[in-house]
Formats: structure tokens, sequence, C-alpha cells
């Protein structure tokens, strides 16, 4: 099994010392009143002043995109830094984020109907750290530059915790935790909501202007549950060292069908299709046989 804790402690940091470099943002650029606009080349990050931290709001935002966000990626890393090409941690860290970037980009486009024809302008916090689409590229790459220096010091910090013996697991089983994890939280908080709007006001009616968004909304709540059901039987199955291709990948299907949950359907189709593959202890015993 991976070795979690060493990653999500390497994300923790990594989410720490955004809280900070944007808190030195905020009092260059918000605190002062004589300082310039703020930076299109800072977008990546979420300067606050000071008296923001008095708001729960915002306090809970900067908690949600930094720490969770480094908790995820933290564990996502232990998962799979052992398939991720580059040479050094730090690059794999930059392989990562780019996943996690192509896979919020693929969300975005997937929630947006229309596209291309109308083209994208949405900004919002995604699992590779803030993502704004528009038509002006100046107004995507800070973004995209800010997730790719997370993922580097992310893969910086991992080399700087000693890692722990691990015991020999099936190809995949970790990555299919993650994925049944991220899935059943993100199922959780939809599901609570929905619930809860039902129980208030009933059944919610669609509106014709955001009948996409609300359709995809309660796809979640339907879909995502048989979805990070079949990810955790292919990850049990992975435990007692059999294959769960089948189970991990029918589950990631499902899940990214919801476009909401597209980022643990990725990576439950990932670890089906390793888990599909020999652990590396099995294989060389083989060939010795031979």
């Amino acid at each position: 099994m991976a070795d979690f804790v060493r990653g999500i402690k390497a994300g923790i940091i990594t989410g720490i010392i955004y809280i900070v470099v944007s808190a030195i943002l905020g009092a260059i650029y918000l605190d002062n009143p004589l300082s310039p606009p703020f930076p299109m080349y800072a977008a990546g990050l979420t300067p606050f002043s000071l008296t923001d931290l008095t708001y729960p709001s915002v306090v809970t935002e900067l908690l949600f995109q930094y720490v969770v966000r480094g908790i995820v990626f933290g564990a996502v890393f232990a998962a799979l830094c052992h398939y991720l090409p580059g040479v050094t941690s730090t690059v794999k860290g930059v392989v990562l984020s780019s996943f996690f970037c192509i896979v919020a980009l693929i969300e975005v486009i997937y929630m947006t109907p229309g596209w291309p024809r109308d083209g994208i302008s949405y900004a919002g916090s995604y699992y590779s750290g803030r993502i704004v689409m528009s038509s002006s590229f100046s107004a995507v790459w800070p973004g995209i530059i800010s997730a790719l220096v997370f993922g580097a010091l992310t893969g910086f910090l991992w080399d700087r915790f000693r890692g722990r013996g691990l015991t020999g697991a099936r190809n995949g089983s970790a990555v299919l935790l993650v994925s049944f994890i991220v899935g059943a939280v993100i199922w959780a908080f939809f599901a609570a909501t929905f619930l809860s709007a039902v129980v208030i006001s009933g059944w919610p009616p669609i509106q014709p202007e955001f009948w996409w968004d609300e359709l995809l909304h309660m796809s979640v709540v339907f879909l995502g549950l048989p979805g990070w059901t079949l990810t955790d039987v292919a990850w049990r199955k992975t435990k007692v060292d059999k294959p769960g291709f089948k189970w991990g990948v029918a589950g990631g299907v499902i899940m990214a069908l919801t476009g909401l949950m597209l980022f643990p359907g990725a990576l439950a189709i990932t670890g089906g299709l390793l888990s599909g593959r020999k652990p590396a202890d099995e294989s060389s015993t083989a060939e010795i046989e031979q």
C-alpha cells in the first residue's frame, strides 16, 4: 500500500505555504490602499486581508481550497507515485498536477452546454486549484501555473520526509482506495444537499435555464452511489490479491458520467487498469519459475 501519511504531510504543508503566500499578497495588494491593482500572475491564489479572517466563510474557503486540496493531492500522489513518469519526485508532482488540470478543464467543458460555440466564462475551485476559463488565455495560465507549482512543491516535500516500510499489495489498490474515499465524500455532500432540499421544498423542479447543471447534480445522487460502491468492491478484491479491473472500470465510468465526479471516476478507471496487472513480486516469481 502507498505511504499516505507521507503524502498527506507534504500536501498539508504545501497548502499552508499557499495560505501564507496568499496572506502576503493580501497584505501587499489589499490592506495597502496605495498598492497597485492585484496582478494577474497571482490569480491562481486567493489573497485575503487580515479583516477577512473574521468571517467564517473566508476561513472555510481557505481551508478547503488549500489544506483539503493538499490532503487530496498528497494522498493521490502517494497512491500514484510509483507509476508517475519522471526521475525526481518534483517532476512527478508536476506530472500529477498537470493531470489534475486536464481533469478539471474537461469537467468544466463537460458542464458547459454549447461549448465551444458559446465559449466558456467560468471561475471555480477544483482539485487542481483555482481554474479560470475564458476567451482570454491570460486569464487561464495563472491558475495553471499555480497548480503546477503546487504539484512541484508537494513532490519536493515528499522527498524531505522519511518513508516507512510498505507491505506488498496488488497494483492499483491504493488508487482505488483514494477513488472510493473521494467519490463517497462528493456523493455524500450532494446527496445531503439534495435530500435537505426535498425535505424542505419538495421535489425540486428543473429550471429551463439551468437544466443541464441541475441534471448533473441529480445524476451525482443517483449514479454516484453505485459508482463508488463498485469502486469499493474493486478495492476489496485487490486487498485479497484479486484483480478489480471490471469493477473499478465500471464504477469509474459511472462516476465520470456525472461530470462532477469525473476526478474519482478517472482514478477508479486508472486503479482498475493497474489492478489487472500482476504485482511486481508475483511477476518476478513467475519469471524465476520459468
